[in-house]
């Protein structure tokens, strides 16, 4: 599995206004519906007091080819699109899962 963090920053709103137009004009519906696609969700930092917003999209994925599949469909362009029409910078971080799961030395820090 393969998780990618992208954090938008465009001018005020930008980035929330983005997040907004790609689930109200069904890209976010579409994305999800993608063969290989776990996860695909906006969140916003909870003490943002900066003028310009930043919108964190979790974006996860069962392997490489599914992402590649996904870079390649036609839906890429809107999303293109609606990135240039905000103005918006990005950052990525990508992440491998571990194939062994949480670590038991870890398992009692976690409340569920």
């Amino acid at each position: 599995m393969i998780t990618v963090n992208l954090r938008y920053t465009g001018k005020g709103n930008a980035a929330i206004d983005f997040a907004k137009e790609m689930t109200a004009g069904g890209v976010v519906e579409k994305i999800r519906a993608e063969k290989g696609n776990l996860r695909y969700e906006y969140y916003l930092p909870l003490f943002d007091n900066s003028p310009d917003k930043t919108v964190l999209l979790i974006d996860q994925w069962e392997n490489q080819e599914a992402i590649d599949i996904h870079h390649a469909s036609p839906m890429m362009a809107d999303i293109m699109r609606l990135r240039e029409k905000y103005d918006l910078h990005m950052t990525i971080e990508r992440y491998l899962s571990d194939e062994g799961g949480v670590p038991e030395s870890d398992r009692g820090f976690i409340r569920k």
